[in-house]
């Protein structure tokens, strides 16, 4: 079985974006992008956070109702959840109600707040940058950790941060453009800009019909 598939639209995709329409749309135009602002960082560490055992296409499909429940992921509004907002997500169906997850969330965006003053999430988390990324042809290719997600999940522990294991982080990277693990032959390798010189940016084709 291929790794890479090649879609009805002429583009070749992974498996794992190539059939569902959700999942497919959130890698052509944001898995792998650059994002570097705070309240970007901060939902999609967030969200990693609360996939943990999870698939991502269920965090994916509850993301409308997981920036309802946090105020669109707002650091600054996140950072002053009380009780009664512990209690208001433990009882959001659309949600993942985990406790341990929602705590840190909450203790996730205080520390936010806090590394304002070393220059801010964005500065902080893509200090972390490797100097080459991954070139993988396959799956089995792309790794899960790397020293660099090691060494970012060490200093978010030590800024308070919760919830930002080795795996989580390297999968954080991957979603936020820090590293480029689109495999070799996908349409969106290189497409981020941040690793371009990787290989080339395949074009999509102009006519969506098939030859």
């Amino acid at each position: 079985m291929t790794d890479v598939i090649l879609g009805a639209d002429g583009l070749s995709r992974p498996r794992w974006a190539a059939t569902d329409g959700l999942l497919q749309s959130y890698y052509d135009t944001e898995w792998g992008m650059p994002i570097r602002d705070e309240q970007g960082l901060f939902e999609r560490l967030s969200l990693e956070a609360f996939q943990s055992g999870l698939s991502w296409a269920t965090i994916l499909k509850k993301r409308p109702a997981f920036r309802l429940a946090f105020r669109d992921f707002d650091p600054e509004v996140v950072a002053t959840f009380d009780d009664d907002d512990r209690a208001r997500l433990m009882a959001d169906a659309g949600i993942v109600r985990n406790r341990l997850k929602i705590d840190a969330t909450i203790d996730n965006a205080r520390a936010t707040l806090a590394l304002r003053d070393e220059g801010g999430l964005g500065a902080f988390i893509w200090s972390f940058s490797p100097s080459e990324t991954p070139r993988p042809s396959t799956f089995s290719d792309v790794p899960t950790t790397s020293p660099e997600s090691v060494a970012l999940s060490k200093a978010l522990k030590k800024k308070g941060f919760r919830f930002v294991g080795p795996t989580t982080m390297f999968a954080l990277m991957e979603a936020v453009g820090i590293v480029d693990t689109h495999l070799l032959d996908s349409h969106r390798r290189g497409s981020s800009g941040v690793w371009a010189e990787a290989s080339p940016v395949v074009s999509p084709p102009e006519s969506t019909n098939v030859e």
